[in-house]
């Protein structure tokens, strides 16, 4: 046996002792798949973060703890007779095998070939229409940034980034039309057609939303952080500073990152 067939031999068999009704973990017994599956995302962004943050030293430790998720729901499902590790392993090894013909098969590799494959597939797992199989637990930005990619393949889509930038322009208006009513629900229902339509932006532009967000939070955190810093040399605290002293520090900071004398 390998060394990753050990390794991944060892996890199963520690998974299935953490869950022993007798001699288990009281906290993983009690564990089911509702329960667990939030740690599933969290794990991912966290690897997603390690990544962004090129901590090489640290990306074992945390897909690791990504491959515990992959290893307790196939825990749950063996208890419940579904399937085992062993089902998952083999059906992944499968999928990447079909959707890759070029490499495992004689037939040359063509464009759309990828997603012709997964349509096959929804097809199979009778999941009909053009927006089946789109997780809905997927972050709501990068759902609707598949939902918009699936629709344009149809041709549903605006043709230039340009038009799409015009109809954010559209929904903003219309947001803002809205703010002097007072009725959250139709404020919430134009606030979600500025962000949706954003996210088509972004998929026009052939970037990630969520990428983006995460770059402007991490602006964000910098310098607003900076701002406090700035603030704490001078003995001070941001509730002991005006918001024109903030937006002051903020410009400074702004400033000093794009080397402005």
């Amino acid at each position: 046996m390998s060394d990753a067939a050990q390794a991944i031999q060892r996890l199963i068999e520690i998974m299935a002792r953490l869950r022993d009704p007798k001699d288990g973990c009281p906290w993983d017994q009690e564990q089911d798949f509702a329960s667990i599956a939030p740690y599933a995302i969290e794990e991912a962004y966290e690897v997603a973060d390690t990544i962004a943050r090129q901590d090489w030293a640290a990306l074992p430790d945390e897909l690791g703890d990504l491959l515990l998720q992959v290893a307790y729901h196939a825990r749950m499902a063996e208890e419940a007779g579904w399937f085992d590790f062993a089902t998952v392993a083999t059906m992944i090894g499968d999928k990447m095998i079909r959707r890759h013909p070029h490499v495992f098969g004689a037939a040359p590799l063509r464009p759309g070939q990828w997603e012709d494959g997964k349509a096959e597939e929804r097809l199979t797992r009778q999941e009909n229409g053009t927006l089946a199989g789109i997780p809905l637990g997927l972050p709501a930005l990068l759902r609707a940034r598949k939902l918009s990619a699936r629709a344009a393949r149809v041709g549903f889509d605006w043709a230039t980034a340009t038009e799409v930038a015009d109809k954010v322009d559209e929904e903003i208006a219309e947001l803002k039309a809205e703010l002097g009513s007072g009725d959250r629900a139709r404020i919430a229902d134009e606030l979600g057609d500025v962000l949706f339509t954003l996210a088509t932006l972004a998929r026009k532009l052939d970037l990630d939303p969520e990428d983006c967000l995460r770059q402007a939070n991490a602006k964000f955190t910098r310098r607003f952080t900076a701002v406090e810093q700035d603030l704490a040399t001078q003995g001070r605290t941001l509730p002991d500073a005006t918001l024109a002293e903030m937006e002051a520090g903020w410009q400074a900071v702004k400033r000093r990152e794009r080397q402005i004398p």
